[in-house]
Parts: C-alpha cells; sequence; structure tokens
C-alpha cells in the first residue's frame, strides 16, 4: 500500500477510505470472534494507528496514556507520580514558555528565580495558606548525615519565600510596582496521578507582584487573565471560559480567584490557568510596607497567577484524534515535516533539502524525513501521530510538475502548490490549520455546554451528556457542597458575562446570586 501512496498521490485519497472502512470491519471482528485479527498488512496505515491507540468513545483515559506514549512525549520515571518529559514534549513546552515569556515580558513583568526549599516557618505564618497546601507538602527533614535544626518544604508554591523577600526590598511607594515572574518547578504530593494533568513534580511559571493599592492590584489580576485567555485561544487553539472561582474553589490565602476553563472531548473541565488577587492578606503576615507618598506606611496589595505544563494535557485532549496528536502550529516542536517519496530515485533527496533549507530560512520549524528504512506511508503515520500540521510530499512526479502536495494534520486536506510558492503557501496554511482546529475545538465546547433549569434537568445532563452545564446558584457554600456529592459536578467559574435563566438556586430554591459553570473536572 506504501508503494501506492509513494507514486499515486491522486488516488490517495480513495485508498484511504478503502482503508478505514477495512480497518473498521477488522476491529469489529476483532472484537467479536477474533477472526481478522492481525488481517491487515504493515504497509496499510489505518491499521498501524488503530492498532496502538485505543479509539476515544472505548476509553478516553487509555487513549490518552496511549498517545502520550506513542507520540514519545513522555516516559514514567522511576519515582511514582513522576514523569519523563523527552525532547518532542519539551519542545511542546519551550514554545508554551517563548510565547507566554514574551507576553510578560510584553506587560513589564521581569523574571526572576527563589529558591527549591521553604523554611515550615516561613509555609505556616499564614495559616489559610498551609492549611491549603498541607496535605501535598513533601518535607526535607535531613540534610546528608544530620538532622535539619528546621524542616524545609520542597516548593508546592512560591508565595510565602517571595513575600519574606519583598519584605526586605520594598520600602517605599517608589519601590513599586513590583512585576516579577519565574519559570521553575513545584512539588505537590499527589495522591492520584496522570501525565501532564496531574504529577507530584511539574514545570510551571508563576508570577508575583506587589501594588501600592487594592485597584492597582485587582487591574494587574485581571490583566494576566486575559493574558492567559489570548494566548490559549490565539497560540493553543483552545477557546476558555473566564471568570472568579467560588470561596470554596479559590487558591488557599487569596481575596479572590480568577481562572480560565476547557473543556475536554470526554466532557470534564480542565482549569487551565489562574490569577489570583491576595489583598493584604501576605503583606500583613510578612511584614510587607511600604511608605507612601502621603508620609504614611501602608501594607502593599499583591497578586499571584500561573499556568503549568498542563496546557500540554490540554492541548491533547481537546484537540487529539484516533491517529494521535493535533498540534496548533504555534507551539508544534516540527510545523511542517518533508516526506521524499522514491527517496532512492535521482534528484529526489536533493530537492527536499533545497527545499528545507528553503523553508528554515524562513523561520518555519521544519524536518526532513530521509530515512531509508522506512517506507513513506510509515513515515505519514508516524508523522500524524505526532501531531506535525503540515505534510510536505515531494517525489519525482512532483519535481517534473515543479510542485509539491501538502497534507493539513487537521482536515488532512491535499493541496498541490508550486515550487516557487511553497514558503508563503505554508505560512498561509499553518494560520489555517490554527483556524481549523480553534474552530474544532468551539463546536465541540458548544455540543458540551448545557442549560438546566431545575435539579432534575441538572442530574440528567451530568448523568448523560456531561460537559458545562450553565446554572444558578445562591452562593451558598452548603448548596455547592450538595451539588457536588449528588452530581460529582464543581462550580468551575462564576462567568463575567452574566445570564439570567432563572430566580431561583438550582438546589434550595432561594433567590439566585449567580449564574456558574458546573463540570466534573481533572
Amino acid at each position: 500500500m506504501s508503494v501506492l501512496v509513494s507514486n499515486l498521490h491522486d488516488y490517495m485519497t480513495e485508498i484511504l477510505q478503502i482503508q478505514i472502512v477495512g480497518a473498521k470491519i477488522a476491529r469489529k471482528y476483532n472484537k467479536s470472534k477474533g477472526f481478522l485479527k492481525g488481517a491487515l498488512v504493515m504497509g496499510n496505515r489505518q491499521q498501524e494507528y488503530v492498532s496502538h491507540i485505543t479509539p476515544r468513545e472505548e476509553d478516553f483515559s487509555q487513549w490518552y496514556t496511549d498517545v502520550i506514549l506513542k507520540a514519545d512525549l513522555v516516559d514514567y520515571a522511576p519515582v511514582k507520580g513522576c514523569m519523563v518529559i523527552k525532547p518532542y514534549g519539551y519542545g511542546i513546552w519551550e514554545n508554551i514558555q517563548s510565547e507566554l515569556d514574551a507576553r510578560f515580558k510584553a506587560t513589564g513583568h521581569k523574571n526572576a528565580y527563589f529558591p527549591l526549599f521553604i523554611p515550615e516557618s516561613l509555609l505556616r505564618k499564614e495559616a489559610e495558606h498551609v492549611e491549603g497546601f498541607a496535605p501535598e507538602v513533601a518535607w526535607v527533614t535531613r540534610g546528608g548525615s544530620e538532622e535539619l535544626a528546621e524542616p524545609l518544604v520542597v516548593r508546592p508554591t512560591s508565595e510565602t519565600i517571595i513575600c519574606a523577600m519583598y519584605a526586605k526590598w520594598i520600602q517605599s511607594y517608589r519601590d513599586l510596582p513590583v512585576l516579577y515572574n519565574q519559570w521553575c518547578n513545584v512539588v505537590r504530593w499527589e495522591k492520584s496521578t496522570r501525565p501532564f494533568l496531574r504529577t507530584s513534580e511539574f514545570l510551571w511559571q508563576e508570577g508575583h507582584t506587589v501594588h501600592a493599592t487594592e485597584e492597582e492590584a485587582e487591574e494587574e489580576t485581571l490583566k494576566m487573565l486575559n493574558v492567559y485567555r489570548e494566548f490559549a485561544e490565539n497560540v493553543l487553539a483552545i477557546p476558555v471560559v473566564t471568570g472568579q472561582k467560588s470561596q470554596k474553589e479559590k487558591f488557599a490565602g487569596a481575596l479572590r480567584t480568577y481562572t480560565m476553563e476547557a473543556m475536554m472531548q470526554d466532557g470534564k473541565a480542565l482549569q487551565a490557568g489562574t490569577s489570583h488577587n491576595l489583598g493584604q492578606h501576605f503583606a500583613k503576615v510578612f511584614d510587607i510596607q511600604f511608605l507612601d507618598r502621603d508620609g504614611q506606611l501602608k501594607y502593599a496589595w499583591q497578586t499571584s497567577w500561573g499556568v503549568s505544563t498542563r496546557l500540554i494535557g490540554a492541548i491533547i485532549m481537546v484537540h487529539g484524534d484516533e491517529r494521535g496528536l493535533v498540534l496548533p502550529p504555534k507551539v508544534a516542536p516540527i510545523q511542517v515535516i518533508i516526506v521524499p517519496i522514491a527517496l532512492h530515485k535521482e534528484g529526489v533527496l536533493d530537492k527536499a533539502q533545497e527545499i528545507y533549507k528553503q523553508v528554515a530560512a524562513a523561520g518555519i520549524r521544519v524536518g526532513l524525513d530521509d530515512r531509508d528504512t522506512q517506507s513513506p506511508g510509515w513515515k505519514f503515520n508516524e508523522w500524524e501521530l505526532k501531531g506535525v500540521p503540515l505534510r510536505l510530499e515531494i517525489g519525482p512526479k512532483d519535481i517534473e510538475k515543479n510542485q509539491v502536495v501538502l497534507v493539513r494534520r487537521d482536515s488532512f486536506e491535499k493541496i498541490f502548490v508550486p515550487m516557487d510558492n511553497v514558503v508563503q503557501a505554508i505560512q498561509d496554511l499553518l494560520v489555517d490549520v490554527h483556524n481549523g482546529v480553534y474552530k474544532k475545538a468551539l463546536k465541540m465546547r458548544e455540543s458540551y455546554t448545557s442549560i438546566a433549569r431545575d435539579l432534575d434537568e441538572f442530574k440528567a445532563i451530568m448523568k448523560e451528556k456531561e460537559g458545562f452545564v450553565k446554572a444558578m446558584w445562591c452562593g451558598e457554600r452548603e448548596c455547592e457542597d450538595n451539588i457536588k456529592a449528588e452530581t460529582g459536578a464543581t462550580t468551575r467559574c462564576i462567568p463575567f458575562e452574566q445570564e439570567h435563566l432563572a430566580d431561583h438556586c438550582i438546589y434550595c430554591g432561594q433567590p439566585a446570586k449567580h449564574m456558574v459553570y458546573f463540570a466534573k473536572a481533572y
């Protein structure tokens, strides 16, 4: 089959359709009788990806695990709950870092780095904060052969140690605002883990800012949430819902927490990023004061905000399909992969290398698969699994026609492009792929968004469909807890754009205060 794919571009779509039908028949018999197990030859692209990736509708969790392992993103570490991020997976994180870091610097923030270890006394200074993180804290009690005079905490988040330093550095209103960010790892001793989504150690960024007034802190908090939202939509191609967390769901020690929530293909929500107005809570505990313009000594106002490698999990679960990853072009380590057809024939590899240099010179992340040990069909399958946004095919007949073939990963559409226009075509298609991936994700989210006006309707949706459920809530913790206990759904956010769906709370029937997005969540 790979020979046909190699030499007959015009028939590829028809061939693939035949293969898909054959693979579905094979899977049916495999399940029922095992009759056709292994019947499809290895050159069959459909068979190859079906054989090692569990269908999403069959077991979404296993599909996710299959994808991250087969796409070579991660491996399990010898330490329970930890992951090894392999180069291809780390390449995605590097592109996330690059895009976000540019946005942070454009808004006046500077990068710094603070210690991994936090003295126990610092963590315990803020009661609400330590209560929120105590179950997840990893402790260091020995240094070499000696017991430590004071136990150390391995950083679960950095508010306390950063606040200790801010108390030293900030003396006057002239020192404000402080706009710092750090890229680092944190450790939270999770009981249940899954690579990227929840691990005992993970990578993230955490911004920590200090301001003279509550208004300035609130402006910063919302500004950074909007930075995250814009990044999610315009870089990750993930539509998100933004709003405020309930008091129960807010960050431990924060005055207010704002969040962006994304919907995964299995109907569960994912908290993709948060921004916290810390108020003066930490400032009063750590004595962060400044002499204001009026000569008065005042406590500062603070914020913190962060996203993590969890975003890679979101990319996988929002965009992935039966063939594996579907990467948004702006974070894909390889944006276009060149696959020469009939590699052994004269002039093919030379032309492929020429195109590679041309595309690379334009700043496009490009790869050239010139391995002579695998067929073109096998390569197609591998790079589809890895989610590369565009594939460029070039063979003898293409050279004769002075063209290349571009294949989109999101739609598998084939486009024939003149060689002298290849760079511009790739640039344009990368934009189109991003837009296509985003629209598909938005359509998926909309299909998973429902309205419930009473509890029975709410329970029916959560049982049959899941997804986001918009409903009215009185604002009381008791109702929030009862809804979770009876349905498994939590308040994901109180959206900024409120809708009046009813006058009463979905649970208790008392006057409603907010329209809320509820969902089961990772």
